[in-house]
């Protein structure tokens, strides 16, 4: 089964885009969090920290597509040098301000800066691969290969992070953080994927671009509720290892969970499945809900964790089928702009969900948590049964 990968991996140029991918994207996983804890404690205030942190990733979501926009009309290296300078720079001034004790409206500001500006690395990617191949047995793939990466920055990258907090002050952690950030934008200047990139500046395109397209509206709005229920794991993995006194555990539940994450995409990329991708979308969702559920009905420690692992197995698949439909639904001319609303859609969910999920906690206790995650991506597998099969089922 994985021959397939080993296959895609010799194709020209494919196995240096996906180092280079994982590494440049390192950055999603330590910039939230280092910031959180410097600014925590810097300002003293974890509700003044949390608050310039949502702000930078409700930034990120707003300027996204902007990007997005830019790039699919002028290509995107003058917006990756913009962005490569300008998000470095925001970071800095926002270390300094919070240092030297600057009124908080200066830290705010320059977390937002900071977001608005953030490269577009991640987005850049998917398209890239949409771009390399022409060929969507090819696409799953690859796909599934940047699904499992990311799994892996989002487990490598805090762990960092966490080093780093252990045997040194939060400024360092912040710190590293910049100068990776800096580092990423460099080797992702370097990669050999900029040159598949294809676009056409002269197409007519419409004010609300890929938003025109009904079926990606379905599709934001089910990721919208997908992340939600990612959001709910988020902060329902620490709170249960708050609950029964270990805290550290938190972090160990999520590497889990991100671990059967990229096992199931893994597995999932190289499968041979004649169903519309659409019904894969919604079957998947489906399977996600099931160990949500079961959390509730589990309090043992190692049973908590296989539970945690196996709620992660249906993740990646359903972002690998979700990334195929936005590559498949929209028209090219709008290809880098529907990914970063789906990014959007993504972060606003995500967002949401830990927010909720916090209120949640306090309220009602760890368990509603996991089982209002389950609710949600229950009812996404529902609506994404509206989506239209495609005339031809998909095949590798």
């Amino acid at each position: 089964m994985f021959r397939k990968y080993l296959v895609l991996l010799r194709k020209p140029d494919v196995a240096q885009m996906v180092v280079i991918a994982c590494l440049s994207r390192m950055p999603m996983g330590m910039v939230g969090l280092s910031m959180l804890m410097f600014l925590r404690e810097a300002l003293g205030s974890f509700t003044l920290a949390g608050s310039a942190v949502g702000a930078y990733f409700v930034a990120m979501a707003a300027g996204a597509p902007i990007q997005g926009r830019l790039m699919d009309r002028i290509g995107p290296r003058l917006p990756l040098l913009v962005t490569g300078a300008i998000q470095p720079l925001a970071l800095i001034a926002l270390l300094l301000c919070a240092q030297l004790s600057l009124p908080y409206y200066t830290v705010l500001a320059c977390a937002i800066v900071s977001g608005a500006f953030q490269a577009p690395i991640a987005v850049l990617t998917r398209t890239l691969w949409r771009h390399r191949f022409d060929d969507e047995s090819d696409r799953r793939l690859a796909f599934a290969i940047d699904a499992v990466m990311i799994e892996v920055n989002f487990t490598i990258g805090p762990a960092l992070v966490a080093a780093v907090l252990a045997i040194a002050h939060p400024t360092a952690a912040f710190v590293m953080s910049i100068a990776v950030v800096i580092g990423s934008f460099l080797l992702f200047m370097r990669s050999p994927s900029l040159k598949y990139w294809k676009h056409d500046p002269h197409a007519e395109r419409h004010m609300f671009g890929p938003l025109t397209e009904p079926r990606l509206l379905l599709v934001f709005a089910v990721s919208f509720g997908l992340a939600f229920s990612l959001g709910m794991l988020e902060v329902g993995y620490p709170g249960y290892a708050t609950m029964i006194g270990l805290p550290a555990l938190g972090g160990v539940l999520l590497a889990i969970n991100s671990t059967g994450s990229a096992a199931g995409g893994a597995i999932y990329g190289a499968l041979h499945l004649r169903v519309p991708i659409e019904r894969q979308f919604a079957f998947t969702l489906a399977v996600m809900a099931l160990p949500l559920f079961l959390h509730a009905w589990v309090d043992q420690r190692i049973m908590f964790a296989i539970v945690a692992f196996f709620a992660g197995v249906a993740i990646a698949p359903t972002i690998i089928s979700q990334t195929l439909l936005v590559s498949r639904l929209s028209p090219s001319k709008y290809a880098t702009e529907a990914f970063t609303w789906s990014s959007t859609f993504i972060i606003s969910g995500l967002g949401a969900g830990m927010a909720v999920g916090g209120i949640l906690i306090e309220s009602h206790g760890v368990k509603s948590a996991f089982v209002a995650g389950g609710i949600s991506v229950a009812a996404m597998s529902g609506i994404a049964l509206l989506l239209p099969p495609s005339n031809t089922a998909h095949a590798d």
